[in-house]
């Protein structure tokens, strides 16, 4: 048996796979968005901007255990 990938294996990007949770590098406003299961709009990305200054990195901490 092979160790590559195919088609039926674990082999896709999804959106849970490019979340950081600040681990990797700082949380950003869409990183917080998509955490919480949203669509990023514009009026999200801003409310989850002040959410980060308000409360830091700690603020994706709502969303992922």
């Amino acid at each position: 048996m092979s160790d590559v990938p195919d088609e039926r294996t674990w082999a896709f990007k999804t959106a849970d796979s490019s979340l950081h949770t600040g681990a990797e590098h700082a949380v950003d406003p869409e990183d917080l968005v998509m955490a919480s299961g949203r669509d990023c709009t514009p009026e999200l990305i801003e409310k989850a901007r002040k959410a980060l200054e308000e409360h830091g990195p700690a603020a994706v901490e709502r969303y992922l255990p």
